[in-house]
């Protein structure tokens, strides 16, 4: 235990940071412009409508003070439903250009290392003034959808509003009331958000269902994140996804294809997230073939989503350590540049040809710049930028990016050194994650932890499913190590 107390994970998670090209300081410039929001805060957009009286509402995690979105839905007299998302309005706060936007543009992204937030704004503007938080007005844009029957989006507007968010929620309890369990004091307290919420995971359903028949990846993934123990120590616990976390997940991915199509529509470009067509198709083949279903030749999500339902059905227990094997074979995603009138690329993971990041500017760059071009839209001006200011975007977005996956990999790995140190000799049951000419990777399945296979790695490949044993932790390098057990 008192291993575990001895390295300072805080420290390691700032120095972590630095090396991948982070700057977790503020410069001066940033406390003089945070200084004038003070004293003179962005006035009301008097062309904005007052959506304040209806009953919003935000899920996120249970720590979680940088809210970026609320939700609304109502049924329409025709059967069909009506969806609002309400989008926390960053850019008010944010010029394009300002000491904020620079150092932002620099990061382009909040970092959450498990055991500190970097955060891309100042937290007075990400935990506060642009915060969605409970009870407080704010300012917003709204992208406005209706869903018909079919789950088809049959009308969409984006526009400007004034609006207050009744009721800040979580995750885990709105899911396991959504599963059954008892409700959340805040949603047990009100019919009318209990009505809210249940209509919202209805149209959630429906969106995500009509998703799938277009071939979209139902990947289950898993994320570990420390908990302090009473005795001081450390210990993981993992997170999956639930009825919460799918419905803001499919209203999101909704609201940012209506607003890739807003943009498209316009002639404007935008920044696009996608995930090409993955370079290991072969292995994913290979994988399906071991268990008895035969992929094409060539890469399509539509007989691989099928597949993984089968899987998922056949075998729950291990459909885990599929997705995990399938999510590395895919490969990670990229930021592009979708120019005015030319075809844009899919996302090849999520089934749909039109996506752009719009409902997180307090936490990501590319989603406050996306705001920035419908706030334009939405004024009948021009484009704040050119194609070339967009590609260099994306370009910076795409390679902090990968920063901060090899930031959080390491402080994941950190983290669970700490708290495995005191298992050392202990045997679990493993996936073969990585092989390159580094060495062969496994995460463990309980808890799930990553580490290098140090014995035993000979004719190994990503997906193997094989029984591994702990040997040594080193949580100032980040290391793991396990043997073939």
């Amino acid at each position: 235990m008192n291993h575990q107390l001895r390295f300072d994970l805080a420290a390691a998670a700032r120095r972590s940071m630095i090396q991948h090209g982070f700057e977790p300081d503020y410069p001066p410039p940033i406390q003089q412009q945070l200084a004038q929001l003070r004293q003179h805060p962005p006035a009301p957009v008097s062309a904005a409508r007052d959506l304040r009286k209806l009953l919003w509402s935000s899920i996120d995690n249970d720590t979680s003070r940088d809210l970026d979105q609320i939700e609304y839905a109502e049924a329409l007299p025709d059967g069909s439903h009506r969806v609002l998302i309400g989008i926390a309005d960053v850019d008010a706060f944010v010029p394009k250009g300002s000491p904020i936007d620079q150092h932002a543009l620099r990061e382009t992204t909040t970092v959450y290392t498990g055991v500190s937030i970097f955060a891309m704004l100042p937290e007075e503007l990400s935990t506060g003034s642009t915060s969605l938080l409970q009870d407080q007005e704010r300012a917003a844009l709204v992208i406005d959808f209706t869903v018909d029957a079919q789950a088809k989006i049959t009308a969409s507007d984006i526009y400007r509003a004034q609006v207050l968010n009744k009721a800040q929620l979580a995750y885990p309890s709105v899911g396991a009331w959504l599963a059954g369990g008892p409700a959340p004091p805040k949603v047990a307290a009100s019919p009318e958000l209990q009505q809210q919420l249940k209509m919202q995971d209805d149209i959630a359903q429906r969106l995500r269902r009509a998703r799938y028949d277009h071939g979209a990846l139902d990947l289950q993934t898993f994320e570990t994140h420390p908990i302090q123990m009473s005795d001081g120590g450390i210990d993981l616990e993992s997170e999956v996804k639930n009825a919460a976390t799918q419905l803001i997940e499919d209203f999101m991915i909704a609201a940012n294809g209506v607003v890739a199509r807003s943009l498209e529509a316009k002639k404007f470009s935008s920044i696009r997230r996608v995930v090409k067509t993955p370079k290991r198709w072969d292995r994913i083949v290979e994988l399906a073939r071991e268990l008895g279903t035969q992929l094409p030749a060539d890469p399509d999500p539509k007989p691989l989503h099928d597949f993984l339902c089968a899987q998922q059905a056949k075998d729950p227990d291990h459909f885990g350590d599929l997705s995990l094997a399938v999510i590395k074979l895919l490969g990670p995603g990229e930021y592009v540049v979708d120019k005015a009138g030319q075809p844009a690329e899919g996302h090849f993971s999520l089934a749909v040809q039109d996506y752009t990041h719009s409902t997180a500017p307090n936490r990501r760059y590319a989603d406050l710049v996306t705001q920035r071009l419908l706030k334009a839209m939405i004024a009948g001006q021009r484009s704040p930028y050119s194609d070339d200011e967009l590609a260099s975007v994306a370009a910076q977005c795409t390679k902090m990016e990968d920063a901060e996956r090899k930031v959080s990999r390491e402080m994941q790995k950190r983290i669970a050194a700490v708290a495995m140190s005191g298992r050392i000799g202990q045997a679990f049951d493993a996936i073969v994650t990585g092989v390159n000419e580094h060495g062969s990777f496994v995460r463990t399945i309980q808890p799930h932890v990553d580490g290098m296979l140090v014995r035993g790695q000979k004719g190994v490949d990503v997906g193997d499913k094989i029984r591994v044993t702990l040997v040594r932790t080193d949580p100032a390098q980040g290391f793991i190590d396990f043997a073939r057990a």
